[in-house]
């Protein structure tokens, strides 16, 4: 360590402190009468600790500063990376990855600590800080290793790092890409087999995720094959005990690969579990990924759209359209003259230019009103204005005598209702003209504007597509009628009307969507996978519906065989939290309770947890992407069998080296405590000689 000292008054400064402690030695101590008969090594030692602290004190009074410069050796840091994958074992060596692999990683590592500052990590779905051998994680993330890498060690002499893998990840960046910026030597041990063995794989099931009851709805199962020409194999779809669908499948080639479509009936409420299977052929390399489950969620019912339209228009088969391609609408178009039905069971009503002199269905009015149901008013040619602005109080249209204006829309940049897709966005400028109404409209300022009127090349103020709400009643209004040219016009220039069909989805969704007002809610999804926790949120309101977290929320989660699993939430800030675990693959439901004051509530649910067999996918070790990996970096690939010379070719390397560190650190002088102690010594000593030889 090197020490100096630094002041911000000139060094000069100093001599004054010298001259304080003088003087004030000199006077203290000058007419002392009572020292005549003390010997005179005391009267010669008193003034001197006098002087001595004096212009100590003084010394420190200019705020001098002590710089330390001190030295360190930072040994080069070595990462040693496991992957733990299930993927690692899967192969002819299994029992090797179990007994000498383990064995052999850790001569390599007690090799590497005598010389290395040694780390080492697992990884697979997630990095751990400890080298596990369990080959148990479900998924391979080999980015997300190069980023811990990189938070941890940053600026850091990291000499290498090695990474014993099969090379196969099913998560996050390709490690090639991941790994641009590293500065370091990767060396990799290529683990794993690259053998092209016998296995039957089913590869991919793809299906919706909701079904409705009553409904068929499809399934496509994807099959491959290797090294299993003209062998057979059976595929089956079975729910519990049941075999819904049997198909043959008959292996045609070396690298067979096929596509099986099939379709299930959503006899039952609730989340569904199917099993899909292809039977075992003999001599598979893994028999674990012939089988997968998918989980079906089941609802009762769609949601329930009537078009009331005053007159046959190509703006209703337009919105219906638009609204069939989602499952979740049941739409009924009708004539408002040929209405007469009850609204119940409806969960938005679309009024197309009615009310209208024909038509001014007062009852369908009066029956939305009383049940609160969301309505989506377009107004034409046809409507009546006076009759429209008294059904509802967002929007007042003066009647023009049936005169109409072209107005381009113009998107509001301030909208926030719900979010729209940038290519909608973007699109919307391009759309042909609606026909307005013409005048001056008075909207409530609590209305929120979608689309404005542009009238020839002014921008004006004037809504042409905005939304509402009064209380719990959702509402919607479109200015102006030929939304049709709108489809028409998205197809003509892109091949399909998916903008307009968001535009009009959004929109419904928007309007249809209920407000839940309950005091007692708990969040979470339906479905997990097996390496995922299963998390849910709370929360409980009182009277005044504000948030509060005082009572305690207990939750109990239970499996198919009725066995039950008791929960208690955390509290956070105002709500609550639960973190329950893993769970094995299956269904669950849950039954959550809390009690405010005299009041109990509750909420029951479903969840699934899906099996995820994407290791046992692909089977083939990638040993050409941790050749590619180790030459890009400059570090070498290695086999099992040679991993001990790592430490060797480690050390022949010149550029992993001990790295020196110089660190500065500035302190002030006043702060160290020996100096304190040495000025209360230097004062201590005076005070007791004064005190033997009669002064005080």
């Amino acid at each position: 360590m090197n020490f100096s000292f630094y002041t911000e008054y000139p060094w000069w400064f100093s001599f004054f402190c010298i001259l304080a402690g003088g003087i004030y030695a000199y006077v203290l101590y000058r007419r002392e009468k009572n020292f005549d008969e003390t010997p005179k090594w005391v009267r010669i030692v008193m003034p001197v600790l006098r002087f001595i602290a004096v212009t100590f004190i003084a010394f420190f009074l200019l705020s001098h500063l002590l710089k330390n410069i001190s030295r360190t050796v930072e040994k080069p840091i070595i990462v040693f990376a496991q992957d733990n994958s299930e993927s690692v074992r899967i192969g002819k060596d299994s029992s090797f990855y179990n007994k000498e692999y383990p064995q052999k990683v850790e001569r390599l590592v007690a090799a590497l600590a005598d010389k290395y500052d040694t780390n080492n990590y697992s990884f697979g779905d997630r990095v751990s800080h400890a080298l596990s051998f369990g080959f148990n994680e479900k998924q391979t993330d080999m980015a997300s290793l190069f980023e811990e890498i990189e938070t941890k060690f940053s600026n850091r002499n990291v000499g290498a790092v090695i990474i014993a893998s099969d090379g196969l990840y099913n998560k996050g960046q390709n490690p090639l890409y991941s790994s641009r910026l590293n500065k370091y030597p990767i060396y990799t041990i290529a683990l794993g087999d690259t053998s092209v063995r016998q296995d039957l794989i089913l590869s991919k099931v793809l299906s919706n995720r909701i079904a409705y009851l009553g409904n068929k709805f499809p399934v496509e199962i994807q099959v491959m094959a290797r090294q299993l020409s003209g062998k057979t194999s059976v595929c089956t779809v079975s729910k519990g005990n049941e075999v819904l669908f049997t198909q043959q499948v008959m292996i045609s080639g070396n690298n067979f690969s096929a596509s099986i479509p099939v379709q299930l009936e959503a006899k039952e409420t609730g989340l569904q579990r199917y099993t899909i299977r292809l039977s075992q052929i003999a001599g598979e390399a893994s028999t674990a990924n012939n089988v997968k489950d998918i989980f079906i969620d089941v609802l009762d019912g769609r949601q329930k759209v009537l078009i009331l339209a005053d007159a046959p228009h190509p703006d209703v088969a337009a919105i219906k359209n638009a609204l069939e391609n989602n499952d979740n609408y049941e739409v009924t178009s009708v004539l408002a003259a040929a209405f007469n039905s009850s609204l119940a069971g409806y969960n938005l009503v679309i009024l197309h230019q009615v009310p209208s002199s024909k038509n001014p269905i007062p009852k369908v009015l009066a029956e939305m009103d009383k049940a609160m149901l969301p309505v989506l008013y377009v107004v034409g040619s046809q409507s009546s204005l006076s009759a429209f602005n008294n059904a509802q109080r967002d929007l007042s249209i003066p009647a023009s005598g049936g005169k109409l204006n072209d107005a381009l829309p113009v998107i509001s940049k301030d909208f926030s209702l719900f979010t729209l897709s940038e290519a909608l966005r973007n699109y919307s400028s391009s759309f042909s003209p609606l026909q307005c109404p013409f005048g001056n409209y008075k909207i409530n300022s609590s209305a929120s504007v979608l689309f404005s009127q542009k009238i020839g090349l002014v921008e004006t103020q004037q809504p042409l597509f905005l939304f509402a709400q009064t209380g719990e009643r959702k509402e919607g209004i479109i200015c102006g009628e030929g939304i049709w040219r709108w489809r028409l016009q998205d197809f003509s220039e892109h091949n399909s009307q998916n903008i307009f069909n968001e535009l009009i989805d959004k929109t419904v969704q928007y309007l249809s969507a209920k407000i839940d007002k309950s005091f007692f809610k708990v969040i979470s999804k339906n479905n997990f996978y097996e390496n995922e926790t299963v998390q849910f949120e709370a929360e409980v309101y009182n009277d005044s519906y504000e948030l509060i977290n005082d009572p305690e929320v207990n939750i109990s989660i239970t499996n198919t065989d009725s066995k039950k699993f008791p929960f208690t939430f955390n509290k956070t800030s105002n709500a609550y939290r639960l973190d329950a675990g893993l769970f094995p693959v299956g269904n669950y439901r849950y039954d959550a309770k809390v009690k405010v004051g005299a009041k109990m509530y509750s909420q029951h649910g479903e969840f699934s947890v899906a099996a995820l067999q994407v290791e046992t996918t692909n089977t083939i070790a990638d040993h050409a992407l941790l050749f590619s990996l180790a030459k890009k970096t400059g570090g070498e690939m290695v086999y099992p069998g040679r991993m001990d010379q790592l430490a060797e070719r480690l050390n022949k390397r010149e550029d992993i080296k001990p790295v020196s560190h110089s660190e500065k650190k500035l302190s002030d002088l006043i702060s160290l405590k020996w100096i304190f102690f040495l000025i209360l010594a230097l004062l201590a000593i005076e005070w007791f000689m004064r005190k033997i030889n009669g002064a005080y």
